[in-house]
């Protein structure tokens, strides 16, 4: 072997021999897979067809929680649409058939604002117009777009806004149906009340991965 090849091996032998051998390749821990719930669906069955909602619980977690809330004590079953206003909105949740207010709990907070938006088919909790912390049991289902509806700037009650929870996502042939049935005056009610009753015969809760 040439000596000079020789001699610059054994200089290089006392470093190889002390230095530090490449770390293993440790693979990254797999994320933990995060378990997300899918979205509460609830049906309406009603005198002119059946209308499926998906609700929104973490944009209105206190709104979707007062509206299941309801729907469980079986609130809602047996009650009217009582206010149906054509390319608007239909109304319902708080009255029986003679236009009798069924008992509410206290209001909630207003969850406007929560980044849903007040478009055809979607479902918002109904509230007196000069409170905005007011809604209880009525909702309303927009029958077409209403930005108007969204919360606007300035600190009235009146801007405040209406706060979307879900949405429609089976039966607005169903809810077109009843926007073109025959209103008027009843009641307590100067006008929009349809003339022949539109009865929530039951809401049933449903199973979120169901189509």
């Amino acid at each position: 072997m040439d000596f000079r090849l020789f001699l610059a091996l054994a200089l290089l032998l006392p470093f190889s021999a002390g230095a530090t051998p490449p770390a293993a390749v440790v693979p990254e821990a797999e994320a933990e897979a995060v378990e997300v719930a899918p979205p509460p669906r609830v049906r309406l069955v009603t005198t002119m067809g059946e209308i499926v909602l998906e609700l929104d619980a973490v944009a209105a977690p206190r709104t979707v929680e007062n509206f299941l809330a309801y729907a469980r004590e079986g609130h809602y079953n047996g009650t009217v649409f009582h206010r149906v206003v054509p390319g608007l909105l239909v109304q319902g949740g708080g009255f029986t058939p003679d236009l009798q207010p069924r008992p509410s709990r206290a209001p909630i907070p207003n969850e406007a604002g929560n980044g849903l938006s007040n478009r055809r088919g979607a479902i918002a909790a109904a509230r007196d117009r000069g409170v905005s912390e007011s809604a209880t049991t009525q909702f309303f289902i927009n029958l077409g777009d209403n930005p108007n509806f969204d919360p606007r700037p300035g600190d009235s009650p009146y801007t405040a806004g209406y706060a979307v929870f879900g949405r429609v996502v089976l039966g607005m042939d169903v809810l077109d149906r009843i926007a073109a049935t025959p209103t008027g005056a009843q009641g307590p009610f100067t006008g929009w009340v349809p003339t022949t009753p539109v009865l929530i015969e039951r809401v049933d809760l449903l199973d979120p991965a169901a189509p």
